[in-house]
């Protein structure tokens, strides 16, 4: 179920409506708290997932809170009904840190729900979580006029791809998945990803997009060599890089340097160091995601040669990052995840 791009909640610059779903009565009322203190309407807090879809068929929201591990219908099962019912809500799953409940909320993130926040062990009230929370409420409460968005030069010649970087962040474990399942069989060339997620997440991404791909979809790891027919995902504590190796093969590198835009890992080493192995046979996509991350590294891309494509702003949960690309006239596509998996192929003259 794709997640929709807008909601009729609230106009541009109005307060974001939040429903809440938990079955705690104590959590419902620290995070009613906590998001009216971050200047969001708490519109209904439901008990349930039934109680959550009686309340959105007569209301909009712009947010929903969702806590997973509820007694009943478990917030995975019921996660596509509100999706449906939420009619362009961004759905934010709250979660343990747990095996069961890293792998229930990739799985959620995978489905559609736009992104993710760890409970604390101990105090759900404790003041990081409170700001992380505020954070994601306000973001993905915001409604943007429609952007305006500059692509490349139309002579500008795309060449045959030898590998993949895909950079994503907020909505981008849905987007990829929509992605990679619109690649046929018969596409091998290597696939290398970044998406900002918690690194206790990172491992069930991979699982999640190996069994959903049907590809060999693996952490990544220092010095391992590149090679068709797989996928690499930058683990959560490290920059996922291309190097040169001896005998000219190109394999990964792990690096933990610090890096200008804050993040861990971050998609700008990653197409800069792919840039500078493959040039112009280098094709990076740019995906649903907050910030600018991406934005430094397909400047590299371009300017080896390379083809940029990004996600476009209707099918994006958060169109920072792929709007910063698309706004500087860095990307020769602006497309749906789904397109782009066609135009990988199509577009870029991929030949297996």
């Amino acid at each position: 179920m794709a997640p929709a791009s807008a909601s009729i909640a609230a106009p541009v610059g109005a307060r974001p409506r939040v429903l809440i779903v938990d079955d705690s009565a104590v959590a419902r009322a620290v995070l009613t708290r906590m998001a009216e203190g971050a200047a969001c309407t708490v519109a209904h807090a439901a008990t349930n997932i039934a109680g959550a879809l009686q309340f959105l068929a007569c209301e909009s929201v712009d947010v929903i809170l969702l806590d997973l591990e509820m007694p009943g219908i478990h917030g995975l099962a019921g996660l596509p009904d509100i999706l449906a019912a939420g009619a362009g809500a961004r759905v934010l799953v709250v979660s343990s840190a747990a095996a069961d409940g890293a792998a229930a909320t990739v799985e959620a993130l995978a489905l559609g729900a736009a992104d993710t926040l760890v409970k604390p062990g101990n105090c759900l009230s404790s003041g990081s979580f409170a700001a992380a929370l505020a954070e994601k409420l306000v973001r993905l409460g915001e409604r943007s006029e429609p952007a305006i968005r500059t692509l490349a030069a139309p002579s500008d010649t795309l060449h045959e791809v030898d590998a993949v970087a895909i950079g994503a962040s907020t909505g981008g474990i849905h987007a990829i998945n929509t992605l990679l399942t619109a690649l046929p069989p018969a596409f091998r060339r290597p696939i290398v990803i970044t998406q900002h997620l918690p690194a206790a997440f990172v491992p069930f991404f991979a699982e999640q997009l190996g069994a959903a791909t049907g590809r060999s979809c693996v952490l990544a790891t220092d010095g391992m060599l590149l090679r068709d027919d797989m996928i690499a995902v930058a683990p959560g504590d490290a920059h996922l890089m291309a190097t040169r190796m001896a005998g000219g093969v190109i394999g990964i590198r792990l690096s933990r340097a610090p890096v200008a835009n804050g993040n861990m890992p971050s998609v700008d080493p990653m197409f800069e160091s792919f840039a500078a192995c493959f040039g112009k046979r280098l094709l990076a996509v740019v995906l649903s995601g907050m910030g600018r991350d991406g934005l430094a590294g397909a400047r590299r891309v371009r300017a080896a040669g390379g083809t940029v494509v990004v996600q476009d702003q209707a099918s994006s949960v958060v169109w920072g990052m792929p709007g910063a690309v698309a706004a500087e006239g860095l990307a020769q596509a602006v497309l749906p995840p789904e397109a782009i998996g066609s135009f990988i192929i199509d577009g870029a003259r991929v030949f297996a």
